[in-house]
């Protein structure tokens, strides 16, 4: 009872720190002639065919606008994207994130022994060490939370939810914010956690 106490405060504390979302104006159809550029790595409707480089299309609006501006600004270091979006205007930043936010991601296959440990954890956290469940902030089907700005996660590559999850353990990524959730999450996390989590969310919908 008192693991499922914790998880659930630990849960509303992580997700309640969200703030409304803001209404974004973004025209998906004007972003769509914006991202030539972008296809070369993330595929022409956000669908990357790279496993090092993330699938775009799903992705809720207000999370990919968040790191577009982080990437611009130099708050978060992604280097085969230096310099890329310099030349870009709030429209144009609104108009791609609405672009791929108004297409449908694709799921891959997951590594079938992995799947049961990585279920375990996406759904269960490890309580015994106050890491709450993913489901609390990323939903039990992956998608996220749009209006709050959690990332959608379902059929993501897991090169590169396993590379995010390194980097935010490590301390190479610190764009999560100043309650630093994915950080202290991620610390938690043995490399055969994130082996397992990242092969369940690829195959995740």
């Amino acid at each position: 009872m008192n693991k499922i106490f914790v998880s659930l405060l630990l849960a509303l504390g992580i997700c309640g720190t969200a703030q409304a979302a803001d209404t974004v104006v973004g025209d998906a159809a004007a972003g769509q002639t914006k991202t030539a550029v972008c296809s070369a790595c993330h595929g022409p409707d956000g669908n990357s065919l790279v496993p090092n480089f993330p699938k775009l299309a799903g992705q809720g609006q207000r999370y990919t606008l968040k790191q577009l501006h982080e990437i611009r600004d130099g708050k978060r270091v992604v280097l085969e994207m230096t310099g890329l979006l310099t030349s870009l205007n709030e429209q144009d930043l609104n108009d791609i994130a609405a672009f791929y936010a108004s297409q449908k991601g694709s799921v891959g296959a997951a590594d079938e022994k992995l799947v049961a440990r990585g279920e375990a954890l996406f759904r269960g956290g490890k309580l015994s060490e106050g890491m709450p469940a993913c489901t609390g902030c990323h939903s039990p089907n992956g998608v996220g939370n749009a209006p709050a700005g959690f990332p959608h996660l379902g059929g993501q590559h897991a090169d590169y939810i396993k590379k995010q999850l390194v980097a935010f353990r490590e301390g190479e990524r610190t764009n999560d914010g100043d309650t630093m959730v994915m950080r202290a999450i991620a610390a938690k996390l043995s490399n055969k956690d994130i082996e397992a989590l990242s092969q369940y969310i690829q195959g995740l919908h």
